[in-house]
């Protein structure tokens, strides 16, 4: 009988152990698979930090296109305000404001001592 219960530990241990070596490798694989697939999402260069490299470019492009015209608005001025292109209305307008003057019919906006134009 005990040689009996012996033979059938033996017997059982050689099957486990032919089980867990039939189990490794594709254990190994899948974690290797479940790593390049994390990797893949979730990663310095996955999906998701596209998608956030992807926001922060369309801000950028927009806080461009704002820049940009801004920068328009302002070199159209400082062009009007050349000897050789004078627009007199811009002139005008400009030396009343730094000289705080106004004509009887214009329409006055005060403005609080922290909120300068100039």
């Amino acid at each position: 009988m005990a040689a009996l219960k012996r033979e059938f530990r033996v017997s059982l241990w050689q099957s486990l152990k032919r089980q867990l070596r039939g189990a490794i490798p594709p254990a190994i694989f899948l974690a290797l698979a479940g790593y390049f697939a994390w990797n893949a999402t979730r990663g310095d260069l996955g999906l998701h930090a596209y998608a956030r490299r992807e926001q922060d470019l369309l801000a950028a492009q927009a806080t461009l296109a704002q820049t940009d015209a801004e920068r328009a608005a302002w070199e159209r001025r400082v062009r009007a305000l050349r000897p050789g292109w004078l627009d007199a209305d811009l002139l005008d307008e400009q030396a009343r404001t730094m000289l705080n003057l106004a004509q009887p019919d214009d329409i006055v906006v005060p403005y609080g001592p922290t909120n300068r134009l100039y």
